[in-house]
């Protein structure tokens, strides 16, 4: 089979979740399906992406820096003359389908067939977190991109639903593939490398961990509102640590930590090498995970598998993804907040039962398993031309 993955747009290193998801389905699907041909289909900066997809990949690059010649004439002939040079030259390469990973597809109506991971529609239930001209863009582009693609590949039930919910979109059309996690994420015995985690930022106090880009759906604010009543009424006498690269809610946050004097209480950490986060997760007490939305959650299956206890939101994907494995809050609510994290914290014998569960619960994701499950949408979206 001949697959065209299309990342045209697409900026390497600041896509969050999204990009994690490529990386793995993609290095998974290289190694293990040798007998298939890839291309990749890029402009300059997404180009990067070909490593991943190993020497079996060849790709096909679309000048789009701005200035450049062939982005110029691509859009002076589709306002023109309503031609889409795109889709010209992506109908003329030789494959069998054509996989968009990141919810949109660049080209719309292909005669190849083409499969479409949807990761969430966060702007229809909470369209106060983009700015208008990002709402209206996503708003035509992902509806469009979802209702013309063969195959959609939604990264769990919650998000199948809201596709037929929202789009209109018919079920048959929908195949759920949860997302994975990496064997890089278990249960470290290695002493030596947890103590120098340890050292290397710090972490001499107990702490609860949340890795997360703040976005404000990320829900860091009401996280901090929580802990500063754990402080007051518990003496809560650990950390909160925080992860993740600077997004737009990155300055509203150090502000309220600063306004609720919670300096000696919170740590941001910001961006930390990939090879940290295991242990990290090793070494917290507890992952806290009070997001608003997620399409799945791929934080709550990597600390499970580490063996952290979560206590986490109950609201859109997450109770799908760690089941019984961990207790669950309003994400709205200060009070379930602290009630939970306060009951988990405190004690030992919970903290040890949600271990042991979340351990079990992480084996159920997989991304070898995810990339055999893609490999076989493509073959579907293939013959039903």
């Amino acid at each position: 089979m001949r697959v065209g993955i299309d990342v045209f747009g697409a900026v390497p290193g600041a896509m969050g979740g999204v990009e994690s998801y490529f990386r793995n389905v993609f290095r998974g699907i290289s190694e293990d399906f040798t007998e298939h041909s890839f291309t990749l289909i890029c402009d300059e900066k997404s180009q990067s992406f070909a490593d991943i997809c190993g020497q079996l990949c060849s790709t096909r690059v679309f000048k789009n820096r701005r200035g450049a010649p062939e982005r110029i004439l691509r859009s002076l002939c589709k306002k023109t003359l309503m031609i889409d040079c795109m889709k010209l030259a992506l109908d003329k390469l030789p494959l069998d389908v054509i996989h968009f990973p990141f919810s949109v597809m660049s080209t719309l109506c292909l005669k190849i067939p083409t499969v479409l991971t949807f990761h969430d529609m966060q702007h229809e239930y909470y369209p106060k977190f983009f700015a208008e001209k990002e709402l209206e863009s996503r708003r035509r582009i992902y509806k469009a991109s979802a209702r013309h693609a063969s195959r959609i590949i939604a990264i769990s039930n919650h998000v199948k639903d809201t596709l037929i919910g929202n789009y209109d979109i018919p079920p048959e059309r929908i195949d759920v593939v949860y997302p994975g996690c990496g064997v890089d994420f278990c249960v470290v015995e290695d002493v030596c490398k947890l103590q120098d985690v340890r050292n290397k930022y710090d972490l001499t106090k107990p702490f609860m961990y949340y890795p997360a880009a703040s976005w404000p759906h990320k829900n860091h604010k009401r996280l901090l509102m929580a802990l500063r009543l754990i402080v007051d009424r518990h003496g809560f006498d650990g950390e909160l640590i925080l992860t993740g690269i600077t997004k737009s809610a990155h300055g509203q946050l150090r502000e309220e930590i600063s306004c609720l004097g919670l300096e000696k209480k919170v740590r941001m950490l910001g961006y930390v090498p990939y090879e940290d986060l295991p242990m990290l997760y090793n070494l917290a007490r507890m992952l806290v995970f009070p997001s608003l939305f997620e399409g799945f959650g791929i934080p709550l299956v990597e600390a499970m598998a580490c063996g952290c206890p979560v206590v986490c939101s109950n609201v859109t994907s997450i109770p799908e993804v760690v089941a019984d494995s961990a207790v669950t809050f309003d994400p709205c609510s200060h009070e379930d907040m602290v009630e939970k994290i306060w009951m988990v914290w405190n004690d030992d014998g919970h903290i040890e039962k949600l271990r042991l569960k979340g351990i079990a619960r992480a084996k159920c994701f997989s991304w070898k398993k995810t990339a055999q499950q893609t490999m076989e949408i493509y073959r579907v979206a293939a013959e039903r031309i």
